[in-house]
């Protein structure tokens, strides 16, 4: 079904999807993944992402703001060069890359990663925090980049480089939020050369940016209540659902 802009339909799943986007923005990444498919019930997926973007930027000032003391630069320096690169890739190639295929292949990955940690956790072993090579982070800012430009999708491949490290959970939800910041700002020229922002996309975003604002201070509040150990549960947990929310996106997509 697609729906108007300006209908009730929209906005009964816009509305949602915001709050969803305000608690990944909050620091609880990945749950946002699921607001493109909610909006892309009643509009067609390209215009959902459009609508999205500037909503996500406003997001990130916020973020950005609550958590501008906690962050990690030498990881920024790795991922963000990379993003740089995805997101000029998947620009080039738009026309021929298939949404469905990303989504499924990043679904797969996510779930194995996740699974595996949650098993790690589950049989009481912790796994040691170690800091993954340099080209593997490039790697993983490409694909964040890649997908993220294909399908604001970006989280999964961040994760599994930041995960392993065990940051402390401000800094790492920090350095998610600097990143994605970066990264949506560098999508912005891309987007427009597309043609899929338009001036009734915008409106739409400038009706939504009031309730993004506030549903991103609540994911704030509730992040720095949740002791780090659970924290890292909840992300695991997280990555997974959405991993099969991604997989089940691009299986029915093919």
């Amino acid at each position: 079904m697609d729906a108007s802009l300006h209908s009730f339909a929209f906005y009964a799943v816009a509305l949602p999807a915001v709050f969803l986007l305000g608690l990944s923005k909050g620091g609880f990444a990945g749950i946002g993944l699921l607001s493109l498919p909610l909006i892309a019930l009643v509009i067609p997926p390209l215009q959902a992402a459009s609508v999205m973007l500037p909503i996500l930027i406003v997001q990130d000032m916020v973020g950005v703001y609550a958590y501008r003391r906690s962050w990690d630069g030498w990881n920024l320096m790795i991922l963000v060069p990379g993003a740089i690169v995805g997101i000029l890739a998947a620009y080039l190639l738009a026309a021929e890359v298939s949404e469905a295929g990303v989504e499924f292949v990043l679904g797969i990955i996510s779930v194995l990663f996740a699974a595996r940690q949650l098993f790690i956790l589950a049989g009481g072993r912790a796994a040691p925090a170690h800091r993954p090579g340099s080209l593997f982070g490039f790697l993983c800012g490409i694909g964040s980049g890649f997908t993220s430009m294909i399908a604001h999708a970006g989280a999964p491949p961040f994760q599994m480089f930041l995960i392993p490290q065990k940051l402390p959970r401000d800094v790492f939800v920090g350095t998610g939020i600097i990143f994605f910041a970066a990264v949506n700002l560098i999508k912005v020229p891309p987007f427009i050369a597309l043609g899929q922002i338009t001036h009734e996309t915008l409106v739409a975003s400038a009706t939504l940016i009031p309730f993004a604002i506030i549903s991103t201070w609540i994911g704030i509040w509730l992040v720095r209540r949740v002791s780090a150990d659970r924290f890292y549960k909840i992300i695991y947990t997280l990555l997974l659902l959405v991993g099969i929310q991604l997989i089940w996106n691009g299986w029915t997509g093919l």
